[in-house]
């Protein structure tokens, strides 16, 4: 095996342009669908560090390559973000951010430019080490995963046709293994009614009223939900209510709730979907329930609709590529390392969900960062970030490849 004091060493002389490089990131606003901008610093970045090929795709992702060797291995960030919220919750301005010698704090600190820092400095250090072998390494920035996870790598997939041995997910872990999480799906609930003047209600047929029981139904489902034990709990919760009327002064026409569904092991989105119509209190009101379909145009203006379903994905502790990542580890830093699970959704709902293709999660920073105010990372998981980045695929390839099952469909058609 490679040199681990070696990969380390150079990881740490890294830590200064690494911090940079993400600050620079940060101070560039980079909501779902509005990456350009911090697409185009990571271009100039990779350039500068002399990546093999690098290519803007049609749905504005930028993926850059290193080596040419027959096995493909991916790496992926996805560099849009959420918004600000408050700005009254923050102690520093979220895009100019602040630093000390510990933490880098501004709005994509750890979800997730972080990883793109470290997977772009990781690329560095392989090609000052001369770690390339029979391996291309993609690490790919990606868009829109804040609106919609899953949809570039299905993009990606589909239309591009890039279909990676495996690929290291590299949001926040707090520099932990994860080896997948719940999938989620966007669940339309509406309910129909009849106007009339608010003075006499009883002409009418109140729209909201009809889905009054249905929100209690579905507070009670909650708590009866499948349990996985590795993933834990299905679980739902009500996130939006609309309505319409022609005015305040009338009974409202229409109702309509949003659920954010979570799926545990075996869950898929018809036995959620159906869960939901069973409820007496849908029957009762006639509701119709729906999933929700992804349309917003990405920066480049191309349509890619999906409908909001994300799927479940699992990956076995003894697989190939989660023992690559515990090997690297220990390699690395001389201990054992935690093996565990994300609460919220990544890209791999796409990749590995849908498409079959093993994921495998490692990133700096903490999840209970994401999308909170005085978000931010700390600039030691980066640097760790980027040593085991460096090793893994020199790993694979010494250990692994040849014990790889063979994928041959996609699980979600």
């Amino acid at each position: 095996m490679k040199d681990c004091s070696k990969i380390l060493q150079k990881a740490e002389e890294y830590r200064a342009d690494m911090s940079r490089f993400l600050r620079d990131m940060i101070a560039i606003p980079s909501e779902s669908c509005q990456e350009e901008r911090v697409i185009l610093r990571i271009k100039e970045e990779m350039e500068k560090l002399n990546f093999d090929n690098i290519e803007i795709d049609e749905m504005g992702n930028i993926l850059g390559y290193v080596g040419q060797g027959s096995h493909l291995i991916a790496m992926d960030a996805h560099i849009d973000t959420v918004g600000v919220g408050d700005e009254g919750l923050w102690n520093h301005d979220p895009y100019k951010g602040f630093e000390d010698q510990e933490i880098i704090l501004g709005r994509g600190a750890s979800d997730q430019e972080g990883g793109m820092a470290s997977m772009v400095y990781a690329a560095k250090i392989m090609k000052d080490l001369n770690l390339e072998d029979d391996y291309t390494l993609l690490i790919s920035g990606t868009v829109q995963e804040e609106d919609c996870d899953g949809l570039c790598w299905h993009y990606m997939i589909e239309e591009e046709d890039i279909r990676p041995e495996f690929v290291v997910i590299t949001e926040p872990t707090s520099c932990n293994i994860y080896r997948g999480h719940r999938g989620r799906m966007e669940i339309k609930v509406s309910t129909h009614g009849v106007s009339c003047h608010g003075s006499a209600p009883e002409r009418g047929e109140n729209a909201i009223y009809k889905m009054a029981p249905i929100l209690n139904d579905l507070k009670a489902l909650n708590m009866k939900l499948k349990k996985d034990d590795f993933l834990g709990k299905g679980s739902l919760t009500v996130s939006e209510i609309f309505h319409s009327s022609p005015s305040r002064c009338a009974v409202a026409d229409g109702c309509s709730i949003s659920i954010d569904r979570r799926l545990t092991a075996g869950e898929t989105w018809e036995f959620a979907l159906n869960q939901i119509r069973e409820l007496p209190s849908v029957k009762i009101a006639k509701a119709e329930v729906e999933m929700y379909k992804y349309t917003r145009p990405s920066y480049t203006n191309l349509k890619y609709p999906v409908e909001s379903y994300f799927p479940t994905w699992v990956i076995e502790e003894d697989h190939p590529v989660c023992q690559t990542l515990v090997d690297s580890y220990q390699e690395l830093f001389s201990e054992k390392p935690l093996v565990d699970k994300w609460t919220f959704s990544t890209n791999g709902v796409s990749i590995m969900g849908r498409h079959a293709i093993p994921c495998i999660g490692f990133g700096p920073g903490h999840e209970d960062q994401a999308h909170a105010p005085n978000e931010k990372t700390w600039k030691d998981e980066l640097v760790k970030a980027a040593a085991i980045y460096a090793l893994i695929p020199g790993t694979y390839l010494n250990k692994y490849v040849d014990k790889m099952p063979k994928v041959t469909k996609n699980i979600v058609e």
